[in-house]
């Protein structure tokens, strides 16, 4: 690993590399019939694309990933100036007018409408070849694809509407629970995927057949990507949890430098609204990080913790822009220049990132990729 008190003075983002190839590998165990689409959209969930990507082909060896998953066209892009030559698919709708760009850098596009899969179309005929997408079946996430109950009707002009210059190359769905305890809502969404996929008008000749696919993290680890060609894991493979019951190996690490002790006497406050006042003698040290950079205001008074020395210290008072104070009364030697873990290991303690999310109300996808860009990332 990089020596962070060389390159990092303030605060940074420790990226465990070997850690999220471990937990690559560990989705392609549990799911050992499909091929794997990482999702490495907004930036590889805060880490960083270039890295992740590197780690990701080198993970999965000579064959690598099957596509990378994309949110934008943009990030698409991003990837084909990275070097990255294999498939790209945009699981996101595309706002009309950027087809043109997707086109351009050899994306797949996820369609949800008859109007998108035109403008598709008429961006393959400006190209002048086939350009491909993926069909997104609506199973209860309500949020894009057609719906799977009508498939019968729309299915027919779907083709209709590809001619020659599209290929439809795989139909997919998007779990609303799948990382709940109770499978029964899963279950039935795979069911109405699969009764949809089954009224769909047959490939016409001469075309492959189309892949499938519905799995995300929880539902790879959880139920094996219920059988389907792919699965497209996302938060397992960066540290997050698929649910109560699978945790995966820790990836990021946030630690920021202590700039400041102090001994406050008691009645004396800190921070904006002094919400916080010494009930007796204590000891606080500042951190030189905020909510500038991603930690959740939220986390004082919602009882948020950090480590120093392997030890929990509470945060106190309300966290600024730029700084957060927490009591180290009880842990001796604590200076300046010192390093307190937010969220990661440090000795025997430790703080996951999915206990931050759970303290604030939100889960570890919004805490990783609120990590503020004047976070150095280490990686090793």
């Amino acid at each position: 690993m990089s020596d962070p008190s060389n390159a990092v003075s303030r605060a940074w983002v420790e990226v465990d590399l070997g850690a999220l190839k471990a937990n690559l590998r560990r989705v392609a165990d549990a799911a050992p019939g499909s091929a794997i689409v990482p999702m490495l959209k907004a930036d590889a969930y805060g880490l960083g694309v270039p890295h992740v990507l590197r780690a990701v082909i080198e993970a999965l060896g000579p064959d690598g990933p099957w596509a990378i998953g994309v949110a934008a066209v943009s990030e698409g892009e991003a990837l084909r100036a990275l070097g990255w030559a294999g498939r790209v698919v945009v699981f996101a709708p595309t706002p009309p007018g950027e087809e043109r760009r997707a086109a351009a850098a050899g994306l797949a596009l996820s369609i949800s409408d008859l109007e998108a899969l035109e403008r598709w179309a008429a961006a393959a005929a400006e190209a002048g070849r086939r350009l491909s997408f993926h069909l997104e079946i609506d199973t209860g996430m309500g949020r894009a694809g057609f719906p799977a109950a009508s498939a019968a009707r729309w299915g027919p002009a779907v083709i209709a509407r590809s001619g020659d210059l599209l290929t439809w190359e795989g139909c997919f769905t998007h779990f609303h629970s799948a990382d709940e305890p109770d499978p029964a809502p899963t279950e039935a969404q795979v069911d109405l995927f699969r009764r949809a996929v089954r009224a769909l008008p047959p490939e016409p000749d001469g075309e492959p057949r189309r892949v499938l696919h519905c799995a995300n993290s929880a539902a790879a680890i959880r139920h094996g990507g219920y059988g389907m060609d792919l699965v497209r894991p996302g938060i397992f493979l960066y540290g997050g949890s698929a649910g109560a019951d699978e945790m995966p190996h820790a990836v990021a690490t946030l630690r920021a430098r202590v700039i400041r002790v102090t001994d406050a006497e008691p009645g004396a406050t800190v921070g904006y609204g002094a919400t916080h006042r010494a009930g007796r003698a204590e000891r606080w040290a500042t951190l030189a990080i905020g909510y500038g950079d991603g930690v959740r205001r939220a986390l004082g008074p919602a009882g948020g913790q950090v480590l120093v020395h392997g030890r929990r210290a509470p945060i106190i008072g309300r966290i600024s822009m730029d700084v957060t104070v927490v009591d180290v009364t009880e842990i001796p030697g604590v200076a300046p220049g010192d390093v307190a873990t937010l969220f990661g290991r440090d000795g025997e303690g430790e703080i996951t990132v999915d206990e931050v999310a759970a303290r604030v109300g939100t889960i570890s996808y919004e805490i990783l990729t609120g990590l503020g860009p004047r976070l150095p990332r280490v990686y090793r």
